[in-house]
């Protein structure tokens, strides 16, 4: 470091040990950021936070206590991604159809409502009933503790200053009206949002449309039975959902030092609230932890703190069950419970209509929940003279996810994870993977879910019920019964919840592994068994995605002598399961078809000669590079997978079946015809490099991007919109995000990798628009700064105070 540099930071330093009062063994992630506008000299507001900013923009956060932490996160969210931010304040408060119109489509970040109106009447609802107040009011455990309220006070204060001392330079909200100072209990309703959303959230439409029949329907429209259970099935299966992900932890007996690693690979969408955003947090001799957190949160979602590491995925457990209503044959407003008549609720709710007079709608709750007509366009659930369904969804009484996340933060091993999460039970819709410096590792589907036990389901289904079950996870109860209430578990904060020692756990296994399917074969070697179906399934198909990673990881354990490095190597492998089961078998019949012509679903015969040659030589990875990706997934996805495989899946070789594609079926021959005819007439040469194809467009370049589709199998997952016209897969909608590679090597830091795929900031304008975004692209690392020495020694290091003014 130059002198005149050592000098300033220094200087810094010193101004911010004096204003923080840390420790010199503390002094290890004091941040605070001010992106845009003038940068302001301390003063003595009633909460104030330093941050320090390190390469790619990332803010390492000091503060005193929960309420100044919180402070300085707002605060430095606020800086990166104050749009973002705002958008989700609308939707939470319900106000989206008053700024944006009601016929808009919110960006789906805080729930699947279709369009604004449908949101701003749940939001408004949930905020006229006051039921976020009722949440934070209750005492921890079963509500969140002061530390947590603190930090979404501290957020919203954070955030609010930001506000009135910077100006927006955001395009996207610029000026805009609907960018106001929040409160913490609208900091609370984003937490609230994310935590229903499998539940409630997935319901939105289905509430807000649930009106009772008209006095003049005379025959009931029952669900078709099996039409609702494969309805159920795709609705809840995650090789199709929006968000995943893959994480492994490998324990001391596979790494070169004793020591664990975890790769952490989370899928979310790369646009909207659901993004990541990178930070560390501390508070001396309290809490030292970096990761990324969701926008909007306080807490650290995925990281590390010196001596443990941990990720998320994806949980395939079904967070709500339905109650079928026996109602009133003469009010279908009443219905019965052991013969006894109880009412429904009737919630009127008014939204405010840009352009437009106010919209008041009813919505209709009962003892287990609102009622509801759908989960979704493929589930419909109607009501009719005789009959409705009540929706339960325990995660509207859990604001407890930063409790869990605090105890993550403050932990120092894998047990004690293990420990916040049995202590805390606040995540509602992930696993948990994680791994230590001592070599121990902890999978857990440790997941909020209603207490639906197989007994259970098996006593109380209705007919409906007994098929969407077995077939989803998804109960439906005979809500007539008193009986078939769902009990309380003595080890569970609250009743209707499964308590810690019903959740499908691992302890220690030399690699522990998820990517989205059940719980069964975290270790293939270890099978997990013993679960309720509500949790996921036991001995049927997994995905390409999971198959492969169970490959990769089980390779590289028996290998062994492992170090951040293989992680960070698998991260990028860029293999494609589905083409080293597929790809040889797939050129070999297109050589082997006569004339070398196929013919299409429209009856057009098409030259398919080059194709047997691209996929003859594909190298069977998504890099950038890599010719004949594009053309064997476009074939990949048009082959109907009832019609994939000659040899079916077999649970006593879950891993490798099923297997060797079926070129006997016409279904083949088909779709490699329309495949060539689909990509010829876009303009695309069959023999493209896929990154000419897959990129994103940051301020105007093309930055290429690797990485494959969920069906190919792919570790390093993309998804992309098809655009033919524009070129083949263009802007990435959803993959990789915050991924981290961690390990310790002894010393008293980690040794962690990490990249943010998207970057910091939604801000075209920003610095830290796309440089992490590059990064990824060329497939290089971010080298974290956690201790104290690491952060001093950042070439870019900035150091703000940020206070209340």
């Amino acid at each position: 470091m130059r002198t005149g540099l050592r000098h300033a930071v220094v200087t810094a330093v010193a101004l911010v040990t004096a204003g923080t009062a840390l420790p010199a063994s503390a002094a290890q992630s004091p941040q605070s950021a001010q992106h845009e506008g003038r940068q302001d000299h301390p003063s003595h507001g009633s909460l104030s936070a330093t941050v320090r900013y390190t390469e790619y923009g990332i803010p390492h956060i000091v503060a005193k206590d929960y309420a100044n932490l919180g402070f300085g996160t707002g605060w430095a969210q606020a800086a990166d991604q104050v749009c973002t931010l705002a958008d989700g304040f609308v939707t939470v408060r319900g106000e989206r159809s008053r700024f944006f119109g009601p016929d808009a489509a919110p960006d789906f970040s805080l729930s699947s409502a279709a369009k604004n109106l449908s949101s701003d009447q749940y939001f408004r609802g949930v905020r006229e009933a006051g039921t976020v107040e009722r949440l934070l009011a209750e005492p921890a455990p079963r509500g969140p503790s002061r530390q947590s309220k603190d930090l979404m006070r501290g957020f919203a204060a954070g955030y609010n200053a930001w506000l009135k001392q910077n100006r927006i330079t955001d395009p996207a909200c610029r000026g805009a009206a609907w960018v106001r100072p929040v409160t913490a209990l609208d900091v609370a309703a984003q937490g609230f949002a994310l935590a229903v959303l499998g539940g409630q959230g997935r319901a939105v439409d289905g509430i807000t449309a649930a009106q009772p029949p008209a006095a003049t329907t005379t025959s009931p429209v029952r669900p078709d039975v099996e039409d609702t259970a494969r309805a159920a099935r795709e609705l809840f299966a995650t090789d199709s959902a929006g968000m995943g992900s893959n994480a492994v932890a490998f324990s001391g007996t596979t790494t070169a030092n004793g020591r664990g690693l975890l790769l952490g690979n989370p899928h979310y969408p790369w646009q909207g609230g659901r993004r990541f955003w990178q930070s560390q947090q501390t508070i001396p001799g309290e809490l030292n932890v970096s990761g990324g957190a969701l926008l909007g949160t306080s807490t650290v979602s995925i990281g590390h703190t010196a001596h443990v590491a941990w990720s998320h995925t994806v949980a395939t457990g079904v967070p709500l069950n339905l109650h079928q209503l026996t109602l009133d044959p003469t009010d279908p407003t009443v219905y019965l419970v052991d013969g006894r008549a109880e009412r429904m609720t009737r919630r009127a709710v008014t939204v405010a209509v840009k352009d437009g007079p106010p919209v008041t709608r009813t919505q209709w709750w009962t003892r287990y929940g609102p009622v509801v007509t759908s989960l979704g366009a493929s589930l419909p659930l109607p009501w009719t003279s005789t009959t409705a369904y009540a929706l339960n969804d325990p995660n509207a009484a859990n604001l407890r996810a930063s409790d869990t996340a605090l105890g993550f933060g403050r932990a120092r091993t894998a047990a004690d994870v293990l420990g916040s999460l049995r202590r805390t039970q606040g995540l509602p819709w992930v696993n948990t993977i994680a791994a230590d410096s001592g070599g121990h590792t902890l999978f857990t589907q440790s997941q909020v879910l209603p207490r639906i036990t197989d007994e259970l389901a098996q006593r109380c289904s209705t007919p409906l019920g007994r098929a969407t079950y077995p077939a989803s996870g998804v109960a439906v109860l005979d809500g007539s019964r008193g009986d078939c209430a769902l009990g309380r578990d003595p080890d569970a904060v609250r009743a209707g919840i499964f308590g810690p020692a019903k959740m499908p756990t691992l302890v220690d296994a030399p690699y522990a592994e998820n990517s989205n399917d059940s719980a069964w074969l975290a270790n293939a070697d270890r099978p997990l068994t013993g679960y309720e179906r509500v949790f996921g399934s036991i001995g049927t198909q997994r995905s390409l995605r999971t198959r492969g990673a169970i490959e990769d990881v089980t390779a590289m354990a028996e290998k062994g002598g492992l170090t951040v490095r293989d992680l960070q190597a698998q991260q990028f492998a860029n293999r494609a399961p589905a083409g080293d089961l597929a790809a040889a078998d797939a050129a070999k019949a297109c050589a082997a078809l006569p004339g070398g012509t196929a013919t299409g679903s429209n009856g057009t015969v098409v030259d398919i000669g080059e194709a047997c040659g691209v996929l003859a030589s594909w190298d069977r990875s998504v890099n950038t590079g890599s010719r004949g990706a594009l053309l064997f997934d476009r074939l990949w996805r048009k082959i109907p997978a009832s019609q994939l495989w000659k040899v079916p899946f077999s649970a006593a070789d879950p891993v490798r079946t099923p297997h060797t594609l079926n070129t006997d079926t016409p279904a083949f021959t088909t779709a490699l015809a329309d495949t060539v005819a689909e990509l010829r007439a876009a303009g695309i040469p069959l023999g493209s490099r896929l990154g000419e194809h897959q990129f994103v467009v940051r301020n105007g370049q093309r930055i290429p991007i690797s990485g494959g589709t969920e069906s190919l199998g792919v570790w390093n997952k993309i998804e992309s919109a098809w655009n033919p016209a524009g070129g083949g897969y263009t802007e990435v909608t959803t993959g990789s995000s915050y991924i981290q590679a961690v390990g310790w090597d002894g010393g008293r830091c980690p040794v962690a990798r990490t990249l943010l795929t998207y970057s910091q900031s939604s801000n075209p304008n920003s610095p830290h628009f796309s440089d992490q975004t590059r990064l990824f692209s060329g497939e290089r690392w971010v080298t974290s700064r956690f201790c104290e020495r690491d952060i001093l020694s950042s070439p870019a290091l900035r150091i703000v105070r940020v206070h209340e003014r």
